[in-house]
């Protein structure tokens, strides 16, 4: 349990997907104008990433590496089709952001105009393909500790865009100089924000 809090907390906070890594950027600048609408991208970011993590957990740990299969026979045990991961991933992630664009498309029409293009570019929203690819990289012990760290970088995700989208709803009302309206103050917002998250990296949890 308390390696469970740990993961996730950690995903949130100090490998947070957007201050840590710059990922997702462009769903992220794009779609953070609005806290409605950044909060309906965020949740399914974030159920996208709780989804297909801990299948694609399964399948490198039980098909793809090396000596994965071997649950299958000794014969199996020398097969390594790890060179087929980034296809996998991808693939499960694909699937799932299609079942979500149909469900929002069904129940929430308004959102789903809302979010536009966005929506199915989860698809390729690298935070969604780094999810997988660090949980690869980190190698962690079980499907749980995997799925939670799924769901502390869909949380993390999350909070970024509906905090910078909180931000910019009220920098309508601000005088921003004219050269910096747009993209220019959200970047710099974003760096200053970035900066903030740093600080939860002396932290040991």
């Amino acid at each position: 349990m308390e390696q469970l809090l740990s993961t996730i907390l950690r995903a949130i906070f100090v490998d947070n997907m957007i201050f840590a890594y710059y990922l997702g950027m462009c769903s992220y600048l794009a779609v953070s104008k609005n806290v409605k609408t950044a909060l309906g991208l965020g949740i399914a970011v974030t159920f996208v990433l709780v989804c297909t993590l801990p299948i694609n957990y399964m399948l490198e740990n039980y098909v793809l590496k090396e000596g994965a299969l071997s649950w299958l026979g000794a014969d199996f045990g020398s097969i390594n089709l790890s060179f087929l991961s980034l296809i996998i991933f991808i693939a499960v992630i694909a699937s799932f952001v299609q079942l979500v664009e149909m469900v929002v498309e069904k129940y929430a029409p308004s959102l789903y105009a809302s979010l536009g293009i966005f929506l199915p570019l989860i698809a390729v929203n690298c935070a969604i393909l780094g999810g997988s690819l660090f949980m690869q990289q980190k190698a962690f012990p079980n499907v749980g500790i995997a799925t939670a760290y799924g769901f502390g970088s869909g949380i993390g995700w999350l909070l970024a865009i509906v905090g910078m989208a909180a931000i910019r709803e009220k920098l309508q009302y601000s005088d921003v100089p004219k050269p910096l309206k747009g993209l220019g103050i959200t970047f710099i917002i974003t760096g200053l924000m970035g900066i903030a998250f740093m600080s939860f990296s002396g932290i040991k949890i």
